[in-house]
Parts: structure tokens; C-alpha cells; sequence
């Protein structure tokens, strides 16, 4: 953080709380804004506080794989600060208030009707479903954490994680060997963030390099997120980890 940073966006990853005591603290002392990156995380919870109360505000992703998905792109902003809650109102709707009267410069970003009406009935189930998400993120722990070089998600901090991915990383032999596996077993998987952000051309100009930062450039060479939906059925899952334990046993 220097003199120049004015936000600071913790990222609630994969369904789990960033810890947030410690980034809201720094931030309050330096009058620096946060903006709670909550698209994977909806219903998860730190310190018994909802993720998206906790910073100045809050952006959600309604996205068909998210928990919470509609059938369709959409999203929600939180906040608690009732003068950018107005001024967001304004913003979503071109600027504009009255209507075609506009104070300044927004955008289009209403949230279509269709979707919303898909969103409120799913909304009911939101609890049902991190539930099973939660029960089946234990039966992986139990049945790949004692595997050697697999190393499942670890809870960090104190809250409910709601696994909108369950992601381990495969530190012996190769990551893309044991996808191709369960690929071949016709599961399927996600490697989410291949590459950090510092080797991507997009931010060339910041003029970092491979090497740079080899913890994330590890993590990005070694993470494999499994079926974690509330559907996967006992006899799936049971399949995954038997595929998993096979692959291992030959490494």
C-alpha cells in the first residue's frame, strides 16, 4: 500500500472468507476504501459475520455456476453506507434520476426480471445446498487428506466455508496428468487461474517476470478444483476418490 492506493478488493476465494480483521483494521487507519470480492462466496461467513457485510461494500456473482446461480449473467452489490447505496442505485440505471435526467455518467446494469425471479426461488435453497456442499467437502477431506502428495483446502479462519470449488493441489507428480486421468474416467475437473496475473501480457507493463512470485506461480501449477455440487451422489463421489487414489498409487 502506498500514499496512491484508495481501495484495497479482498478476494473471499473458492467460497471461504479472506481474513478480514487484520485488512479492515489496515485500511480503516489509512482511510482506504474495501470492496469485498464476494462472487464465489455467497452465504459463507467470518466470525460470525455474512462475507459481504463486512467491508464498505460488497459485489456478488450471479453467475450459473455459482452457489447461487440464475440461468443467466447477473450480479448484487451490498453496502451499509445509505449515500452509496443511492449513488450505485443511480449509477446501474445509466445515471439517470428522474428518469432521462442524468447527473452524471453510469451504466446499464440492471438485473433482468427473468433472472430475478429465477434467483428469488433458488434463494430459498441457498442453506440446503452449502450444506451438502459442506458434507461433501468432509467426505474428501477424510478420504484424500492422507494421501500423500495431495493436499486438500485447509479452513483458514474462523466462519462457514460454502465450496463453490473444492480445490486441492497435487504436489507430487503432475497436476495435469492426474486431470487427464479423471478426464479419461469422464470426470470432470477445472484448473481455475493457470497463470498469475504477473506473467499474463496484460500486465506486462508492470514489468514483473517469471520467478517473481513463486508462490503463486506454484499454486497455479498445482491446483485442481472436483465436483463439489450439491447433486454429486455418494456413488459419484466415491468414484472420484477411488480414480484419485488409483492415480496416486502409480506415483
Amino acid at each position: 500500500m502506498t500514499a496512491k492506493t484508495r481501495v484495497v478488493m479482498p478476494v473471499h476465494l473458492f467460497g471461504q472468507s479472506a481474513e478480514m480483521d487484520p485488512i479492515l483494521d489496515l485500511c480503516r487507519t489509512r482511510n482506504v476504501a474495501v470492496v469485498e470480492d464476494a462472487a464465489q462466496s455467497i452465504g459463507a461467513t467470518y466470525k460470525g459475520r455474512p462475507i459481504g457485510s463486512l467491508g464498505d461494500t460488497a459485489c456478488f456473482s450471479f453467475y450459473p455456476t455459482k452457489n447461487l446461480g440464475g440461468a443467466g449473467d447477473g450480479g448484487m452489490i451490498t453496502t451499509s453506507n445509505a449515500d452509496l447505496e443511492a449513488k450505485l442505485r443511480i449509477m446501474r440505471v445509466h445515471g439517470a434520476q428522474p428518469k432521462y435526467y442524468h447527473k452524471f455518467v453510469g451504466f446499464n446494469s440492471r438485473l433482468d426480471a427473468v433472472q430475478a425471479a429465477i434467483l428469488k426461488v433458488k434463494l430459498e435453497h441457498l442453506p440446503k445446498w452449502a450444506k451438502a456442499r459442506q458434507e461433501r467437502a468432509a467426505t474428501y477431506d477424510a478420504a484424500l487428506g492422507s494421501i500423500d502428495g495431495i493436499r486438500v483446502p485447509k479452513r483458514t479462519v474462523e466462519g462457514d466455508h460454502v465450496y463453490n470449488q473444492y480445490t486441492i493441489r497435487v504436489q507430487r507428480g503432475s497436476r495435469d496428468e492426474l486431470q487427464n486421468h479423471l478426464k479419461e474416467q469422464q470426470i470432470g475437473t477445472e484448473v481455475y487461474y493457470p497463470y498469475p496475473l504477473h506473467i499474463l501480457p496484460a500486465f506486462a507493463g508492470l514489468g514483473y517476470k517469471e520467478g517473481d512470485f513463486p508462490v503463486s506461480e506454484r499454486a497455479a501449477k498445482e491446483a485442481l478444483s472436483l465436483p463439489i455440487s450439491p447433486e454429486l451422489t455418494p456413488d459419484q463421489q466415491q468414484f472420484v476418490i477411488e480414480t484419485i487414489r488409483d492415480w496416486a498409487k502409480r506415483h
